[in-house]
């Protein structure tokens, strides 16, 4: 055998200069597995890396198999009742100059049962090495026989097999074959003395991988439902976003992004940050976020929401610090509140190409109170690009945040770009040196309004505004060619405008918006928001907001610096 030792037995005539030899060779060999064995925390690469050590020096071939449901799931399966053994082949290694035997024989990434009367299963079963001095032939033909390939009789027969069990943390994660091909010098005692040390050192660094791709996928699973799953398309509104963690390993971190879409197709653009990396801090960022989410549907300023937010954080625990920035988008106005709560300060990009920092108070981080949050409002101009992200884009050893928006802000200027590109080119240009922390970043870009989308007429507070109003619905679904819901959107419109002019103050407006659906909005100048109750028979009135709950697919109010809007929203045709 060229290439490789053999480890022969001590006889009590041995020279003592053979015996040093002979425990030199075996420390050489548990030497070089240390070092090379679980570089990494991949199990195929593990299995290579263990193939690549033994073969040719201690086997003439050798395979690795560990339990299917370890890779798949990093569980370890219910033994079946029948004793069989369902491993999966992660590596093979032949010293032959034409492996394609073993190859055919024995795949790679091959799912085997191995029946409960094979050396195989045995060695599963009773987590002890199984030796083959020399493997007679009707064994041979039996696991060939098996598996319908004759190719194995031919490989097995004669040869010296030895199965040694993959042990680790009490537990049996799968087994190592080792054989030495017909005429080589068989396997002995000794040999089976150093494969169980092999097999330990290559069994403690799979259980490694199994556990860490086990607490990964269960990370990553969690930064799937904490994270949005796709960002809606809000109307009067292009976005654009990216996630970047800082862990390789778990993938997982406390910055968030969000959009989510508020009555009157006005949207919220949250970015925040928690404190901290990993599992916890996605914890942590998932509670907050479902928390804005909620505080959102009650239609608050953005002040009040981090107000509300920050009470929240300090009921988390003193160590839950977080940043926020929160803005509120209205596409007919194109105006946009802002306020932030020690988070990085927004970045404008106007359509010439220039971009300036928002100038706005910086409020002090989500849990650490005592001090009220401020907004402003700003208009934002025609394809105007409003950035928002968190300071592990920004921020990094050798620069401070200022430095880092300013770089920022360059990295913006220039010529209208798509905004994934825009995204692209603005983590690649600095992600370089910016990788301690996690990294979050939400682009939206303003798109005026059509007049296909939106309409509004102001109208007298007087009864002759209804039929005005119903006249103006009827004429613009026609022109959106929304004929089919012409009927029903006038007697919305005149159950609101009649509401308004009854109930309200001042002059009566009405918003016909198009998006995903139809919303109708109807406001006035008084603060009394409507309720729905229940009308006695004889009432004569008290009905109409019954109706409108029956027609529309939602409806609800809001509260504005003049008075309420009450809107209702119809599912497009088809």
């Amino acid at each position: 055998m060229n290439h490789r030792f053999v480890l022969k037995q001590w006889n009590s005539d041995e020279t003592d200069r053979e015996t040093v030899a002979l425990t030199q060779e075996r420390l050489a060999l548990l030497s070089d597995a240390g070092r090379k064995i679980g570089s990494t925390l991949d199990i195929g690469e593990t299995g290579r890396e263990l193939i690549d050590v033994v073969v040719p020096r201690f086997a003439d071939a050798a395979g690795i198999l560990v339990q299917d449901r370890l890779l798949a799931e990093g569980e370890f399966p219910v033994r079946p009742t029948d004793g069989s053994a369902e491993v999966r082949r992660v590596a093979v290694g032949v010293a032959d100059d034409n492996p394609e035997e073993w190859q055919e024989a024995f795949p790679v990434d091959e799912l085997v049962v191995y029946p409960a009367w094979t050396p195989y299963a045995r060695c599963m079963a009773t987590g002890a090495p199984v030796l083959f001095t020399t493997m007679d032939t009707e064994t041979a033909e039996d696991i060939a026989r098996s598996w319908r390939r004759e190719v194995i009789t031919g490989l097995l027969d004669h040869a010296s097999m030895l199965l040694v069990p993959l042990k680790a943390r009490g537990n049996v994660l799968g087994f190592i074959v080792f054989t030495r091909k017909k005429g080589s010098l068989p396997f002995d005692e000794h040999d089976v003395t150093l494969a169980e040390e092999l097999a330990l050192r290559t069994a403690v660094c799979i259980d490694n991988a199994r556990l860490y791709n086990r607490e990964r996928r269960t990370a990553l699973a969690l930064q799937r439902g904490l994270l949005p799953a796709g960002l809606p398309t809000p109307l009067g509104l292009d976005v654009a976003s990216r996630y970047l963690p800082a862990s390789d390993l778990t993938g997982v971190g406390g910055d968030w992004f969000d959009v989510i879409t508020l009555p009157g197709y006005r949207v919220a653009l949250v970015v925040g940050d928690v404190m901290g990396h990993g599992t916890r801090a996605a914890a942590t960022m998932g509670q907050l976020r479902t928390a804005v989410r909620t505080l959102a549907s009650l239609d608050l300023t953005p002040a009040e929401v981090l107000y509300r937010l920050d009470l929240l954080a300090q009921d988390l625990g003193p160590a839950q610090i977080a940043t926020c920035v929160y803005a509120v988008y209205d596409p007919v106005t194109q105006v946009c509140s802002i306020a932030r709560a020690g988070h990085v300060p927004p970045i404008l990009l106007h359509a010439d190409g220039e971009s300036e920092i928002v100038e706005m108070p910086s409020g002090v981080p989500l849990g650490i109170g005592g001090e009220p949050f401020e907004m402003i409002e700003i208009t934002l101009p025609d394809a105007a690009t409003l950035v928002l992200c968190t300071d592990g884009l920004v921020e990094s050893r050798e620069s401070d945040i200022d430095a880092g928006l300013e770089a920022l802000c360059e990295s913006l200027t220039g010529p209208p770009r798509d905004l994934e590109r825009l995204c692209d080119m603005t983590l690649g240009g600095l992600r370089r040196g910016y990788g301690r922390d996690d990294i979050a970043l939400l682009v939206a870009r303003v798109r005026p309004l059509g007049g296909d989308e939106f309409a509004s007429w102001t109208l007298p507070a007087d009864p002759r505004s209804v039929r005005e109003a119903r006249a103006h619905a009827r004429a613009t679904l026609a022109a959106w060619d929304l004929s089919a819901l012409s009927e029903t959107t006038e007697l919305l419109v005149s159950e609101l405008v009649t509401n308004a002019v009854q109930h309200g103050r001042g002059e009566v407006t009405l918003r016909l918006l198009r998006g995903r659906t139809l919303m109708c909005e109807i406001a006035d100048r008084s603060a009394a928001v409507p309720s729905m109750r229940k009308a006695a028979p004889d009432d004569e009135t008290g009905r109409g907001l019954q109706l409108i709950n029956l027609l529309a697919h939602r409806w609800g109010t809001r509260q504005t610096p003049e008075g309420k809007i009450v809107w209702c929203e119809q599912r497009l045709p088809g």
